[in-house]
């Protein structure tokens, strides 16, 4: 229910009473535990301090004991008020838990016996560990769109991702972190960027993201790609590109010994086509060629 909601039913004095006894009941609930913890906490205490008044006590033992034997009537009235201050203290912690209990009680009464007694003190208590709660659901949820847009857009990096679900800076920082902390996402330093990614994928596709095919190799890809099984030779290659002989070679041995291409003949200058690995890294390559774009 909104603040101006409840303006709206029960005015502002009401509104105000309302606050006034939410303030009250957190006050009165504060004090009462303090009670009971400093009760508690001075009847488990250790008795040094008695211990080394009893110890001033023996030392003054003589001049007591000779006291006595001049006027022993006198000593009398000294021990029955050190008496009176030994139990007014002994008594001071279980006046504490006492308080403190009574306080806690009258409130849990007051909830079964009155409902607006009841509505303050949910209120005053159990609103703060909803709010926790809804807080902790909300964190769940942005964590959840977080991990299904890494699923989605493997390698993709902090501003990009920031950006694509409106998120802010801190916010986005946090997450992360959680959740790298946690097991479920990888991050690496690309140059300037830091990339994400889910920690379940295999390690050939953290590869592939890692060190997508870009530039010339990426074009000879693209050129084979739509060429099918049937391939294209070198010259062919040479022509659609407009690169020299020399530098395609290069690339198509750095691209054969990765295994992305393949011979689709027996021949002694045979076609090249793209092979399995070829393609999904093609793939790849393309989308976080697409996330580039996007962000």
């Amino acid at each position: 229910m909104s603040n101006q909601f409840t303006t709206a039913v029960i005015g502002e004095g009401g509104l105000r009473r309302v606050m006034e006894g939410v303030r009250t009941v957190r006050l009165v609930a504060a004090l009462a535990v303090a009670a009971l913890l400093a009760g508690g906490w001075m009847m488990s205490a250790p008795l040094d301090d008695i211990a080394e008044g009893d110890g001033d006590d023996g030392d003054k033992l003589p001049a007591s004991l000779d006291s006595e034997e001049d006027s022993g009537e006198e000593s009398q009235p000294e021990l029955r008020r050190g008496e009176k201050e030994e139990d007014s203290e002994s008594t001071l912690p279980e006046r504490l838990i006492a308080g403190g209990a009574g306080a806690l009680g009258s409130l849990v009464l007051g909830s079964f016996m009155l409902e607006f007694v009841k509505v303050t003190v949910l209120v005053a208590l159990v609103s703060p560990m909803l709010a926790r709660m809804k807080a902790n659901r909300e964190d769940m949820l942005t964590r959840g769109r977080l991990l299904g847009y890494l699923e989605a857009n493997a390698g993709i990096h902090f501003s990009a991702l920031r950006d694509a679900l409106g998120l802010a800076n801190g916010v986005t920082a946090y997450h992360l972190h959680t959740l790298e902390s946690t097991g479920q996402v990888i991050s690496w330093r690309d140059g300037k960027l830091r990339r994400y990614a889910i920690s379940s994928l295999s390690r050939e596709e953290v590869s592939r993201i890692r060190n997508p095919i870009a530039g010339t190799r990426l074009a000879i890809l693209e050129v084979l790609a739509e060429s099918g099984n049937i391939g294209l030779s070198g010259t062919e290659i040479r022509s659609k590109l407009e690169i020299s002989r020399q530098l395609l070679s290069h690339h198509l041995s750095e691209l054969r010994n990765g295994e992305l291409v393949e011979a689709a003949t027996e021949a002694r200058r045979p076609n090249w086509r793209l092979s399995d690995n070829g393609m999904e890294a093609l793939v790849t390559s393309r989308e976080v060629a697409r996330i580039e774009a996007a962000a």
